[in-house]
């Protein structure tokens, strides 16, 4: 045990994440406005195909010493919503960029119903030569530890996950009226006769287990729903990613950050430390949190007591300020559990000597010493360093889900959603990227399709900094993110953006 925390406390010295290092899988990246064609080998280089990098672009989106800003070149498909798009590798802290990317638009079809399954609901919109459906707007930023594995398949099955979720909702969504509390009879598992289903409702029967059994019934809106949808795709994204791990060589995991504009709403979804924020005539609103050991501190610590197996006999789930030296058995020191905000003084005992489930501050802060993010995809594999003690149990794969109505205001074309990796916010936090914004959209015409490649371009540049000779600095001489930086910049208004 001993070595194990020595071990431990030098890797949070360094700062450093957990696990091997990690491969893409073999599949190419998916259909659509961000995905291409072809199977790379486990070991191949990708980046998202929405930036149509020739051969020698991608060999300098790959160099440590240069770290050129690469975005959608003038002239190529320009992403929906005139979008804008930047990214930039790390200095070197892996091998390869482990960020990805992806923006989509994606049809969602209702599902086929057999012959003479009756319909809960009449109306559905008809598009694209009588298919029954919607459209919805997608971006998603992987970012990813241990590897790219885990990002690359995220980024190109994601969305696909969420596509399925809708299909259920097609006329539920698109029907004015409350969600239905119970659906029918599911006919294409078998579980009833489409026949009998008619006739019972021909006659006016009320089939007996849709007889309400309680006065009351809690309203269900359909903004719920479609957040329970995209819950649960990140729910069987996870799941697909632990199946195939071994076949697709995906050891790793990664954080995921995807906004969805469905139905005159955006639904931004985080699990994990990147984050969103809207700027909205100046104002900045909030579209996300990191989850972080520390922000997930009563969580996790509530887990460890209700199943103390999963420490291994190595970890405490109490927290205290600093580690126990056996020298100071008996004393009082102050602690906190997890049903506490505040700090108190306890007696110190033996069990408290263990290395403490959740250690360091900030941006070094570990759980088990070993990984700095709560929420993600992946980490099916990962383990506390030479134990076999699994990490994955105190990992959620589910996103919180935040909604803004753009029907609600009157937007103009210099109000935005920004989406970014922790390389962006690691160096500049919410209003130096709203400065920057306001720079430099003011400086090119409001009707200007570059403008919001632009503003990425922008901010990456500006939180990667200058390579001085004392590594990456940034315009006060702060060391600039040495991180993997990806930004999306998406429009909220202006001409042309809601076709």
């Amino acid at each position: 045990m001993l070595l194990r925390v020595r071990a431990a406390v030098a890797q949070l010295a360094a700062g450093l994440g957990a696990g091997p290092g990690a491969q893409p899988p073999a599949e190419g990246r998916g259909g659509g406005a961000g995905a291409g064609r072809g199977s790379p080998p486990p070991a191949a280089f990708c980046r998202p195909a929405f930036l149509q990098l020739t051969p020698e672009e991608l060999r300098r989106a790959d160099d440590h010493t240069g770290r050129a800003v690469q975005s959608p070149r003038d002239g190529r498909r320009r992403l929906p919503w005139s979008t804008g798009y930047a990214e930039v590798i790390n200095a070197g802290k892996s091998q390869h960029n482990e960020d990805q990317a992806c923006c989509e638009v994606v049809f969602v079809e209702q599902r086929p119903r057999p012959r003479g399954c009756l319909s809960a609901r009449e109306g559905s919109r008809e598009l694209d030569g009588g298919r029954k459906g919607f459209y919805f707007h997608y971006w998603a930023l992987f970012d990813g530890h241990a590897g790219s594995g885990a990002a690359v398949m995220a980024s190109e099955r994601l969305h696909l996950h969420i596509c399925e979720q809708l299909r259920e909702l097609v006329e539920i969504l698109q029907d004015p009226s409350p969600p239905p509390i119970c659906l029918p009879h599911d006919t294409q598992t078998g579980s009833a006769d489409p026949n009998q289903m008619s006739n019972v409702e021909d006659r006016g029967e009320v089939p007996n287990d849709a007889v309400p059994r309680f006065h009351l019934e809690k309203a269900v809106s359909h903004e719920s729903l479609v957040i329970g949808a995209i819950e649960n795709a990140f729910k069987h994204m996870d799941e697909q990613i632990e199946r195939e791990r071994a076949s697709q060589h995906l050891p790793g995991g990664c954080c995921a950050l995807a906004a969805i504009y469905l139905m005159g709403k955006f639904y931004v979804a985080n699990a994990g430390d990147s984050r969103a924020i809207i700027i909205r005539n100046g104002e900045i609103i909030p579209m996300s949190r990191e989850f972080t050991p520390e922000t997930e501190r009563q969580r996790l610590q509530f887990l460890a007591l209700l199943r103390p197996e999963l420490l291994g006999k190595e970890f405490t789930h109490l927290e205290f300020p600093r580690r126990i030296q056996p020298k100071e058995l008996g004393k009082k020191m102050l602690y906190r559990d997890q049903n506490m905000n505040g700090w108190a003084y306890k007696k110190i005992e033996e069990d408290d000597l263990k290395f403490p489930l959740i250690f360091g501050e900030g941006k070094k802060a570990r759980m088990m010493a070993t990984i700095g993010v709560t929420r993600g995809l992946g980490d099916h594999d990962l383990k506390v360093f030479s134990s076999n003690i699994h990490i994955k149990p105190f990992l959620s794969c589910f996103p919180e889900v935040r909604v803004y109505d753009l029907t609600q205001y009157e937007h103009c074309p210099d109000d935005v959603l920004v989406l970014g990796t922790d390389g962006l916010w690691d160096v500049t936090n919410d209003e130096e990227v709203a400065a920057v914004v306001m720079e430099v959209l003011t400086s090119y015409e409001p009707n200007d399709p570059c403008r919001y490649t632009m503003v990425a371009q922008e901010l990456v540049v500006r939180s990667r900094g200058v390579l001085k000779e004392r590594g990456w600095r940034l315009a006060n001489d702060k060391l600039g993110s040495g991180d993997d930086i990806s930004v999306f910049v998406i429009p909220l208004g202006g001409p042309g953006n809601y076709t």
